[in-house]
C-alpha cells in the first residue's frame, strides 16, 4: 500500500535533488542527466510515491492535467472564468485539477502549489484575485518552477504570463459615460483597498475626472467589500458626506444593487435623483428596477484564453533551450446601457 505521507519534498531530500527535478523526471523531461534520472526512477519506486500517476506521465510523454487554483467562486467573476477555463480544457484533452484558496490573503500558496506538482501537472492557472502581496512568493519562485503558470487576477510584471480584463480601462469607461450623460458630481463606491481590481477600478475613475477638468476628493470615495450589504452601506456613507452627488459608479452590480435599495428607501428615482453604473454585467443587471448600466466583463472569455496561452507555454517548456517569453492579453470591458443612467 502506498504511504500517503510521502510527498514530493520527501522523495527530494531523499535523492538529494529540488523537488522541481522530481517532477522534471516524472514529466519526462530532456533537461536531466541520465544519473540524475536513474535515481530519482529508483528512489520514487522504493518509495512508493505516486507510481501510477508517474507512470501515466512518462508513457505519454508529458501531463495531460492542468492545475487550476481558484478562490471567491461565490462572486460571479471567479467562477465564469472557471468556466471558460473548463470549457477549453475540456476541447484540448486536458483534464483539471482544482485547488480552492479559502482565504486568499493569508492562505498558504506554496502548499497549494506543491501538491499540484505531485499530481505532475503539466501547468497552472492561478485565479486567485492578487491581494496585497499575496501573489509575491510564486512571483519570485516562478522562474525557478517546472512548470508554466498564468494568472487571470494580477498585475502585469516582467516575466508574468497574464491574461485578465482591463479594469483601468473599465473604470474610465463607465465614469466618461455619466459624464457624457451630464451628471456632474460622481461618487464611487470601491472594493476592497487590497484588491488590485478594485485599485484599477478607482484609479480609471480618478483618471476620467482629472481628465474632464475636476479633481477627485475623499469625500467622493467610499469602500465596500463587493457584496450587496456593503453597497448600502457605502452608498449611505457617501450620501451624507457628499450631498450634492447625482451619479455613482459602483464597482459591481452586487454593491449596485445595494444602492438601489437605499435610493428607493429614500423614496428617490433612478435616473431622475441619482444616476448609477455597475460592473459585471451579471445576467440579473438586466433585470434590475430600472435594469442597469453596467461594465461588461467577459470573463468566460478570460478564462479560454488563459487556457490557449497556457497549452502554448506547454509546448515550449518541454524543451528548456526553446524561448518561452510570457503571454500578457488585457480583454478589453465594454459598456451595457441600460435605464439606470438615463441622461440628465
Amino acid at each position: 500500500m502506498r504511504n500517503k505521507k510521502t510527498t514530493i519534498h520527501d522523495v527530494a531530500a531523499a535523492a538529494g535533488v529540488s523537488y522541481q527535478t522530481i517532477s522534471r523526471v516524472l514529466n519526462g523531461r530532456p533537461d536531466v542527466s541520465d544519473e540524475t534520472r536513474q535515481r530519482v526512477l529508483e528512489i520514487v519506486q522504493q518509495m512508493d510515491y505516486q507510481p501510477s500517476a508517474a507512470a501515466r506521465t512518462l508513457t505519454k510523454g508529458r501531463s495531460m492535467t492542468i492545475g487550476v487554483v481558484a478562490s471567491g467562486l461565490q462572486y460571479f467573476g471567479p467562477s465564469q472564468t472557471l468556466v471558460g477555463v473548463e470549457s477549453y480544457a475540456s476541447q484540448m484533452g486536458y483534464s483539471l485539477m482544482l485547488q480552492l484558496a479559502q482565504d486568499p490573503e493569508l492562505d498558504d500558496f506554496e502548499r497549494i502549489f506543491d501538491e499540484l506538482l505531485t499530481h505532475q501537472v503539466a501547468g497552472v492557472i492561478w485565479t486567485v484575485p492578487e491581494i496585497g502581496s499575496n501573489h509575491s512568493w510564486i512571483r519570485n519562485t516562478i522562474p525557478r518552477l517546472p512548470v508554466p503558470v498564468i494568472f487571470t487576477n494580477a498585475t502585469p510584471a516582467p516575466g508574468i504570463s497574464v491574461v485578465q480584463i482591463d479594469n483601468l480601462t473599465g473604470g474610465h469607461i463607465a465614469t466618461r459615460h455619466l459624464l457624457e450623460q451630464g451628471y456632474q458630481n460622481l461618487g464611487i463606491i470601491t472594493g476592497p483597498p487590497t484588491w488590485v481590481a478594485a485599485q484599477d477600478r478607482l484609479e480609471g475613475w480618478r483618471q476620467e475626472l482629472v481628465e474632464a477638468g475636476r479633481t477627485p476628493q475623499p469625500f467622493q470615495i467610499a469602500e465596500g467589500d463587493w457584496s450587496t450589504e456593503s453597497g448600502e452601506r457605502a452608498f449611505e456613507e457617501l450620501v451624507q458626506k457628499y450631498p450634492d452627488m447625482d451619479a455613482v459608479f459602483a464597482s459591481n452590480d452586487q454593491m449596485a444593487l445595494g444602492v438601489l435599495q437605499v435610493i428607493y428607501r429614500g423614496r428617490k428615482r433612478v435616473p431622475r435623483d441619482m444616476a448609477l453604473v455597475g460592473f459585471d454585467d451579471i445576467p440579473q443587471a438586466a433585470y434590475f428596477f430600472p435594469s442597469m448600466t453596467t461594465i461588461r466583463q467577459d470573463m468566460i472569455e478570460v478564462g479560454k484564453l488563459a487556457m490557449q496561452s497556457l497549452a502554448r507555454l506547454i509546448e515550449t517548456y518541454q524543451h528548456r533551450n526553446q524561448a518561452h517569453p510570457p503571454e500578457v492579453h488585457l480583454v478589453q470591458p465594454s459598456l451595457v446601457v441600460r435605464d439606470s443612467s438615463g441622461r440628465r
